[in-house]
C-alpha cells in the first residue's frame, strides 16, 4: 500500500538516493572506507551508500549540512549519526525541543525529530570532507526533489559556508546578486524561506570555542522564532 504524503513521497525518494552512483570519485570512496573501515568500527557493517535526508515530514525548520562523514554516517546509514559532529549537533536538538532525546546512535534507536528534518548538500562521504563542484552540482538534483516534498519548510538552517553557498543555488532560492555573505546567525529571506547562518558542528569548531553549544542553540533558537513568525 502506498504511503501517504509527504512521508510517503518522502520514502521514495530515499529509496532512489541509497541507490545512486552518479559520481565515481564519491562512489569509490564511499565504499572502500565502508571495506576498510576504521579500527574501533571493525566488528561493524558499514552502510557504504548515499545517505537520505531524515526527520518529520511535517517540519518547518530543515537543517542542511555538508556530506557524510566517512566513519559517521557512511557507516551507520543516518545523517549526522555515529560522530562527534552529530553528538554536539543532535544534544543542541534536544536541548532546543527539535529532538526527544539528545543522542542518535544508529536507525531503530528510538530518536524522533519534532518540526525538523536534516539533510546534506552532498550525500556520500567525500574524500577529505571535500566534495568537487561537479558533485554538490549533481547531488543539488536530489535537493530539488526533496525541498518541494517538505511543504511546510520555512527556515533552513545552514551548517557551514559549504551548506549555505549550496542554499543560494536553486532549489532553495534564485542565485541574489549580490551574494550574502556567510556567517553564524546570518539571515537571508528569499522566496518565502530564511536561510540561518550556523558554524558547522565539526570538532574543529566545537573543541576549539569557535562554536559553542549556547551558540547552537541560539541558532536553533531563531531557527523556531522564524517559523512560528
Amino acid at each position: 500500500m502506498r504511503l501517504e504524503a509527504p512521508a510517503g513521497a518522502l520514502a521514495e525518494l530515499a529509496a532512489e538516493v541509497v541507490q545512486c552512483r552518479r559520481c565515481p570519485r564519491l562512489v569509490a570512496w564511499r565504499e572502500l572506507v565502508a571495506t576498510e573501515k576504521r579500527a574501533a568500527f571493525r566488528d561493524q557493517e558499514y552502510w557504504g551508500r548515499p545517505i537520505p535526508g531524515f526527520g518529520d515530514p511535517r517540519a518547518r525548520v530543515l537543517v542542511l549540512g555538508l556530506a557524510p562523514a566517512a566513519h559517521g554516517a557512511n557507516r551507520t546509514g543516518r545523517v549526522f549519526t555515529g560522530d562527534r559532529s552529530g553528538d554536539f549537533l543532535f544534544a543542541a536538538l534536544h536541548r532546543t525541543g527539535f529532538a526527544n532525546q539528545p543522542h542518535s546512535v544508529a536507525p531503530g534507536d528510538g530518536l524522533e525529530l519534532s518540526d525538523c528534518w536534516i539533510t546534506a548538500a552532498v550525500r556520500c562521504a567525500p574524500p577529505a570532507n571535500r566534495p568537487l563542484p561537479v558533485e554538490r552540482d549533481n547531488c543539488a538534483a536530489w535537493l530539488a526533489r526533496e525541498l518541494p516534498l517538505l511543504e511546510r519548510v520555512r527556515v533552513v538552517v545552514c551548517l557551514g559556508g559549504f551548506a549555505w553557498e549550496a542554499a543560494l543555488r536553486p532549489p532553495f532560492c534564485a542565485t541574489p546578486r549580490p551574494r550574502p555573505r556567510f556567517g553564524h546567525g546570518a539571515e537571508h529571506e528569499s522566496g518565502g524561506r530564511t536561510l540561518l547562518g550556523c558554524y558547522h558542528p565539526s570538532q574543529q569548531n566545537t573543541f576549539t570555542g569557535v562554536l559553542t553549544p549556547e551558540m547552537m542553540d541560539a541558532v536553533l533558537d531563531r531557527a523556531r522564532e522564524l517559523a512560528e513568525a
